[in-house]
C-alpha cells in the first residue's frame, strides 16, 4: 500500500529499482563469461599445456683411433749386471757395502773368514822354505862333487848322484813355489770385490752365513740402459712380436719411457704360465731404477671408436650411463644410455658398446635429467654453463 505516493511516483520507483537490479545482472554475467572463457582457453588444446624445455649443452660424440692396450706389472734390470757369487767355501764375517752403494772395480764386498786358507798358505810357504834349504846344500854338494870329479877323486857315478839330487830339489822347489802361488790367490778370493763400477744391489746373505760356489751374494749393475721385463699371460702370448709398442706408467699414469719390444721368450714360464718379453728403456738422466716395478702397456692394435668426456659418464650401482638428446616426434628429448666402456684415453672414455660416432651427448645439468624428459640443445656458440648443470655421481 502505497501512502502519500502518486501514481506517477511509484512507477518512476519501480523503474528506478529495476535499473539497479539489470546493472548488478550484467556485472555478475560479465564475470561468468570471462571465466568461461579464461577456461576455454585452457581445455582448447585438449589438455594440460606441455612442460617448457631444459635447455642443455650438447657434444657430438667424435670417432677417434683407439688403441687396444693391455697393462702388465713390469720389473726393471740392467743390461750389464754382474751376479756375485764366492769363488771359495766358508763363512761370512764381514759385509763392506751395502743396496744401492756405488762401487768402483776392486771395491770390496765381503770378506769370508780366510783363517784356514792363510793356516794353510804358511804351511805351504814353510814347507817351501825348507826345500829352498835343501836345495841351497844340494848345490853346495853338487859344486864339491863336481871339484872332486875333475880331480880324479870321486867318480863319474857319484858326480852324477850329486847332479840329480839338486835337479830335484831345485824340482821340488819349483813345484813349491807353484802350490803357495796357488794359495795365495787363493786367499785373495775370500775377500769379495767388484768386478766393475756400478750399483751394489741386493745382498740376500748375512754375516755368519756359511756359502758355497753356488750362493748368490748380490749383483753389480751397471748404470745406463735398463730392461723391462714384462710376462704376458699364455692366452695374449700368440700376439706378442718384436717391435710392438711399450710404454712405461707410473703409479699416477705418467708416462716414463716410451719403447718397443725387443725380445720374446721362445719358452714358456712353467710355475707362472707366462711368456717372458723384454724391452730396452733408455734410462740418460737415471731416473728409473734398478729392480723398480713400473706399469707395463703393451700396444696389440688400434680401431676406430667413440669416445666420450669421463666426466659426462653417470655411475649407478657401478654400471655407466650417459644422457644423449634424441629427436623424436614430440621434439628433443632426454634419453639415457647404458654404456660399456674400455680404457681412459687422455680425458675421455673409449665406448665400446652403447654409443656410436654422431649421437648427441648431454654434457651439463644431467644430475636434473630423467628419461624422456624435454630438453633444447644450446648452440654451441651460445651455449653458457647452467645454473643446474652437474656431471652426475663418477
Amino acid at each position: 500500500m502505497w501512502v502519500g505516493v502518486t501514481e506517477t511516483d511509484r512507477t518512476m520507483v519501480v523503474l528506478g529499482n529495476r535499473k539497479h537490479w539489470l546493472r548488478a545482472t550484467g556485472l555478475v554475467t560479465a564475470a561468468a563469461g570471462l571465466l568461461l572463457a579464461g577456461c576455454g582457453s585452457k581445455t582448447s588444446a585438449g589438455g594440460p599445456a606441455a612442460p617448457q624445455a631444459m635447455p642443455v649443452q650438447v657434444q657430438v660424440v667424435q670417432s677417434v683411433r683407439i688403441p687396444d692396450t693391455t697393462e702388465y706389472l713390469s720389473t726393471l734390470k740392467s743390461r750389464s749386471a754382474a751376479v756375485i757369487n764366492p769363488q771359495v767355501e766358508g763363512q761370512i764375517v764381514k759385509i763392506f757395502v751395502k743396496s744401492g752403494d756405488h762401487v768402483t772395480p776392486g771395491e770390496p764386498l765381503l770378506q769370508i773368514d780366510p783363517l784356514k786358507q792363510e793356516a794353510t798358505l804358511n804351511s805351504q810357504q814353510a814347507s817351501l822354505a825348507a826345500q829352498q834349504a835343501n836345495m841351497r846344500l844340494s848345490k853346495v854338494q853338487l859344486d864339491r862333487a863336481q871339484k872332486l870329479f875333475a880331480a880324479g877323486v870321486i867318480s863319474k857315478q857319484d858326480f852324477d848322484n850329486a847332479q840329480s839330487a839338486y835337479d830335484a830339489a831345485e824340482a821340488q822347489v819349483k813345484a813349491l813355489e807353484q802350490q803357495v802361488e796357488q794359495q795365495s790367490v787363493e786367499l785373495r778370493y775370500y775377500k769379495v770385490s767388484a768386478p766393475a763400477e756400478g750399483i751394489v744391489g741386493d745382498i740376500p746373505v748375512h754375516v755368519g752365513d756359511r756359502v758355497q760356489v753356488t750362493t748368490l751374494l748380490t749383483t753389480v749393475d751397471l748404470p745406463g740402459a735398463l730392461e723391462a721385463y714384462i710376462y704376458v699371460p699364455t692366452d695374449r702370448a700368440g700376439a706378442l712380436k718384436l717391435g710392438l709398442p711399450v710404454r712405461l706408467l707410473d703409479v699416477d699414469g705418467k708416462t716414463l719411457s716410451e719403447t718397443s719390444v725387443t725380445f720374446v721368450s721362445p719358452q714358456v714360464e712353467t710355475d707362472t704360465q707366462t711368456v717372458l718379453a723384454k724391452a730396452t728403456v733408455e734410462n740418460p738422466r737415471e731416473k728409473l731404477r734398478i729392480a723398480q716395478q713400473v706399469r707395463a702397456q703393451i700396444t696389440w692394435n688400434a680401431h676406430d671408436g667413440p669416445v666420450i668426456p669421463v666426466l659426462s659418464v653417470q655411475r649407478i650401482n657401478g654400471q655407466s650411463f650417459v644422457f644423449v638428446a634424441s629427436k623424436e616426434a614430440s621434439g628433443t628429448v632426454a634419453r639415457q644410455k647404458h654404456l660399456r666402456l674400455g680404457d681412459t684415453i687422455g680425458n675421455d672414455y673409449a665406448v665400446l658398446d652403447g654409443l656410436k660416432a654422431g649421437d648427441h651427448l648431454i654434457t651439463s645439468g644431467t644430475n636434473f635429467l630423467q628419461d624422456g624428459m624435454p630438453v633444447a640443445e644450446l648452440p654451441p656458440a651460445d651455449a653458457k654453463p647452467s645454473a643446474s648443470s652437474g656431471a652426475g655421481t663418477h
